[in-house]
Order: structure tokens, then sequence, then C-alpha cells
């Protein structure tokens, strides 16, 4: 195991340290930023909050067997606490059913490179837009009536509309940050608001920031998390949110700036932020008198 391979199990507490309270998970992820629930298929550089939930990366239950698991059903159970608390913010960029979490400090960064900046606007039906007319339909009903559960909205919607268009449809305004789930029951399932009335400070603040230098913050704050990546490795998880260009070009700048640096990992080149610098102090020297002697002086 590398030194960069401890430094990220650490960071990620897969070396035994679990997180096993609402506070520790908290502050893992303000630590660490954004993680997936649980691991993915095509495995990406980022952490896991069940991996940090058991302290280990070994054995760990995927989403398809997280039913089965009652470490998972922990982990869920105090990742649906950090929702309500607004402590943490789901997305579905990488996969709808796999959550990714964000960090509540993170968030309105997030929110700039994705979310509506208009988002009190009613959605327009295609072909005008991105939006179905059930996803138009469903926005409508969470802005009334929400927070409100699936089965809710299926029941108001009618009983043709099917739990798979609905999914879709929730889909759709959920990968523009337009609602979020903010909580669940095993009865009614998740429930669902719209964003702007759930976090209105966060999306407020989101708004307010432009595309690049929410970017910037972000690559930063990933570089932090998995302590160095090669330039592939960012362009592939932020290629998720916005072009492989507009990576590029933050990371250059933040080279240019010198805020980012090269540094030499075996036989790769990975991308770290550039270390503080420490500034050399003189040392000074000082006689030291025991007590209750006087200093030799030379005489004259």
């Amino acid at each position: 195991m590398t030194d960069l391979d401890q430094l990220r199990r650490e960071k990620w507490h897969l070396d035994g340290h679990a997180v096993r309270s609402f506070d520790d998970a908290r502050s893992f992820l303000e630590s660490v930023g954004f993680c997936m629930m649980y691991p993915m298929r095509q495995q990406a550089l980022v952490p896991t909050f069940i991996g940090a939930w058991v302290g280990s990366d070994q054995q760990l239950p995927t989403l398809q067997h997280a039913f089965a698991d009652p470490r998972a059903q922990e982990a869920t159970e105090v990742m649906v606490r950090l929702l309500r608390d607004r402590a943490a913010y789901e997305a579905n960029r990488f996969d709808p059913e796999n959550a990714f979490l964000i960090a509540a400090s993170v968030f309105p960064y997030f929110y700039a490179l994705v979310g509506e900046r208009n988002p009190k606007h009613m959605p327009k039906p295609k072909p005008h837009s991105e939006y179905s007319q059930l996803a138009c339909d469903a926005f409508e009903l969470i802005r009334r009536d929400g927070p409100i559960s699936k089965q809710k909205m299926r029941d108001v919607l009618g009983g043709s509309v099917s739990f798979v268009a609905l999914d879709h449809a929730l889909g759709e305004l959920w990968s523009r940050l337009r609602i979020t789930r903010v909580d669940y029951n095993p009865t009614e399932g998740a429930f669902w608001d719209v964003l702007y009335r759930w976090s209105p400070d966060a999306v407020r603040e989101g708004i307010n920031l432009s595309v690049g230098e929410a970017l910037s913050a972000l690559v930063s704050k990933y570089l932090d998390c998995v302590v160095a990546a090669d330039q592939q490795e960012l362009e592939s998880f932020f290629g998720n949110f916005v072009s492989r260009s507009r990576v590029k070009e933050a990371i250059n700048a933040l080279l240019a700036a010198r805020e980012l640096s090269f540094i030499r990992v075996g036989n790769r080149s990975l991308i770290q932020i550039t270390p503080a610098k420490v500034e050399a102090v003189p040392r000074t020297f000082q006689s030291r008198e025991r007590p209750g002697k006087k200093s030799a002086v030379p005489r004259a």
C-alpha cells in the first residue's frame, strides 16, 4: 500500500476508525465534501458513506443487497437524519438509486454547476425544454403540497401513472436540483419538496455564484478529499456535472495561479493542492542561567 492509499484510507475512515454517530457522520461528510452512499459498479475515485460507517472497504454491502444488511440499514437511518437536518443534500448525477451525498458547506457550489438559475419558474414541457409533461405536473404538485411522498403523488396524479414513469419524471426534476428528498419512512417511502423552499439560503447562495468560481472551489475540495489525482480522474469526476473542457480550463487556471501543483507518485504525475510554504524562522540563542546563579562575565 502506498502512502497515498494510506492517507486516503485515513481520511475516508477505511482504516478501522468507523463513523458511529450522527455527529461523526456530519464531521466526516464536511471533511470529504461529497461521497457515494454505496460502492459503484464502475469504480470512481470518491469515498462511500457505507465504507466510513463500517470502517473498511472490505465486503461492503452493495446497493442491490443493502436491504438485507443491518449495517446498511443503520447507515441509511443516519443519512436520512443528515438530510432532515440539512447537514447533507443528495444528487442523482451518478446513479438515481445510489445517493451522491454533498456536505452542506459544499452544496451551494454544486448548485451553481447544475441547478436552475430561476428555480421558482415553472418548468415547460417538451419540446421547448428538457422536462416531460409528467415532470411539470409533478413539480406543480410538489410546489403546492410538498413535502409529499411518492405514493401520495401517484394517488393525486392518477392511478394510471406508473411508479416507473413517476420515478423518471422525478429524476428529470432532481437532476437540475428543482426538488430534493427530505425524509423517508418505511410505510410511504421518500418524501419530496421543492429545493428553493427546503433550503432557500443554500439555493440563493448557489444562484449568486458563477460556474467558474464554483468549479474552482469544488476542484480544490475534491483534491483535499482524495489527496491527489491525475487530470483524467478529475475530468472523469467533474464531467458528470459540466463539460470536460470547462474542467480543463478550471484546472489550468488553478495551476497557473499556483493554487494547484504537480507531484510525482511512483510513475504517475498527479495534481495536488499546493502545500503552504513554511517560512524559515532564524534560531535565536539565549543564555540560560541556573536559578540563583549569576552568568559568568569575562574580566577586563
